[in-house]
């Protein structure tokens, strides 16, 4: 897989107009840690019980072959024609289908960002919720 940043602001959907969105500024960043990372990484996003507000999301990179056969694979393409996949186990999609990946640089609050539709409520630190 080969990650490079965008150069146009828009927000991403996975090609199949499933999964979650991911904005411009997130895929950049996203691109970034991938090429650092090295190749066929993956970027696997789910939930799970804890935090603040009773789930918190997870995300990391993994390497193709750990995908599970009941995973949902996503992919993501870029004006440039650069492919990204993320992954998501069924129990964590239930939680977070059509929520907004984003990514800020601020130095207060800066990091990645969930907006989540499905939440019913959310935690000040931005990585928990409750549905």
């Amino acid at each position: 897989m080969t990650c490079f940043p965008l150069q146009n602001s828009e927000t991403h959907t996975a090609q199949d107009g499933k999964g979650i969105l991911i904005t411009d500024s997130a895929m950049t960043q996203l691109a970034k840690l991938c090429n650092e990372k090295g190749s066929d990484q993956l970027l696997r996003v789910g939930v799970r019980s804890g935090g603040c507000s009773g789930m918190s999301y997870t995300m990391d990179f993994l390497e193709s072959e750990a995908i599970e056969t009941e995973d949902e694979v996503y992919a993501y393409q870029t004006s440039d024609g650069t492919e990204f996949r993320v992954v998501c186990d069924p129990k964590s999609l239930l939680y977070i289908y059509g929520m907004q990946l984003d990514f800020s640089n601020d130095l207060i609050g800066g990091g990645f960002n969930f907006t989540n539709p499905n939440a019913t409520q959310t935690c000040g630190c931005g990585s928990s919720f409750a549905v």
